[in-house]
């Protein structure tokens, strides 16, 4: 089994931006029965203080799993881990940035 995220190592993301982190879960033979996202080592809540986080998930040969935050800022930095149930964990560090003023 093999797990990654799209796009990494890192992720530069505008502030007030939509993140949008897709994990491939493949060479698996059943699709994952949970996959947990996590950021900064804590597990992402989707009843938490934060809005705007829903997870999408595509089940197909490989299984992609979206997680999906509107309206980014600065406390959306670090680095998220996406951690299948049968297959390794994988990891991309989200750098949110600032607009310049002109």
């Amino acid at each position: 089994p093999n797990t990654k995220i799209i796009g990494g190592p890192d992720m530069f993301v505008d502030v007030g931006s939509m993140v949008n982190l897709s994990c491939v879960v493949g060479h698996t033979e059943r699709p994952p029965s949970k996959v947990t996202w996590l950021h900064n080592g804590r597990e992402i809540s989707f009843r938490g203080p934060r809005n705007g986080v829903s997870v999408i998930t595509e089940k197909a040969e490989e299984t992609t799993i979206h997680l999906l935050m509107q309206g980014a800022n600065g406390r959306d930095s670090g680095i998220y881990e996406c951690v299948p149930s049968n297959a390794p964990k994988a990891q991309i560090k989200v750098h949110i940035l600032r607009g310049m003023c002109s």
